[in-house]
């Protein structure tokens, strides 16, 4: 069985000594003790935080909507912890986009093992 996908599964253990996952899991155990972890929505909504905070910082004490909008069209190789490695959140004012990388799956010997190249629907150039 082939996929694809950008997120990382925290209920997968070849995440288990992954520093951005030891994050996330210290997050879910302090903040949502006993949530289950296979739901991929928390993982989602986790690095979706992270780019919202990554947004605020970029903005600085301007806060109003149009520098807001515009940090969060300004995003450069942002990476929050949940991704699969090599992948990272790209914005610009032409694409609001921010993920436009994917990583091949296959299922072997009972878990989900990664392989091959990021895929990109960026042009190469």
């Amino acid at each position: 069985m082939l996929s694809a996908g950008y997120l990382k599964d925290a209920s997968d253990p070849q995440w288990k000594d992954d520093a951005g996952m030891k994050k996330f899991m210290a997050f879910i155990e302090k903040y949502m003790p006993g949530a289950n972890i296979s739901d991929a929505n928390l993982v989602y909504g986790y690095a979706a935080a992270q780019t919202m905070v990554q947004v605020l910082k970029q903005a600085g004490d301007n806060l109003t909507h149009e520098n807001v909008m515009k940090q969060a069209a300004s995003l450069k190789d942002f990476t929050p912890d949940t991704l699969i490695p090599g992948i990272t959140i790209n914005t610009s004012a032409a694409d609001f986009a921010p993920i436009e990388q994917l990583k091949m799956w296959r299922f072997k010997s009972g878990q989900w093992e990664l392989f091959g190249p990021i895929i990109s629907a960026e042009p190469s150039g």
